[in-house]
């Protein structure tokens, strides 16, 4: 997400997030400009999503990995301001890929202060 104070979404389809606010991408695997995450080796990998809307409009993100949805982060407004979370360790291949979509409909909000993450990180290598 581009920095500064705004909306994202809502749009009439899903649409795959990109996050360009990069803290560590050791190995270059995660394209800032694309979203997407590439598997360079294979083994267990540690993804998490946090997410943060305002207002009426729910915020609901999914981690997709080649094409499927794996896990959800999603919040319906409790008061003015919402707010989720998930994780997943997952068994990549070289080259498999994951990624963020925005469910259609839904908004998020982000800022500076960096409330929309995703990240990820090799917990280990395998044969």
């Amino acid at each position: 997400m581009q920095s500064g104070d705004g909306y994202i979404g809502p749009f009439t389809t899903e649409i795959t997030l990109t996050y360009r606010n990069v803290f560590t991408n050791i190995g270059n695997a995660y394209n800032p400009v694309t979203g997407v995450f590439t598997a360079p080796l294979k083994g267990a990998y540690m993804f998490r999503i946090s997410v943060f809307g305002q207002g009426p409009t729910p915020a609901s993100v999914v981690i997709f990995k080649n094409g499927e949805r794996v896990v959800v982060a999603d919040d319906v407004q409790a008061q003015d301001r919402l707010n989720s979370s998930n994780g997943v360790v997952l068994i990549l291949e070289v080259g498999d890929v994951v990624y963020v979509r925005l469910w259609s409909g839904r908004r998020l909000y982000d800022s500076k202060s960096n409330y929309n993450t995703f990240s990820g990180f090799l917990r280990f290598p395998l044969r």
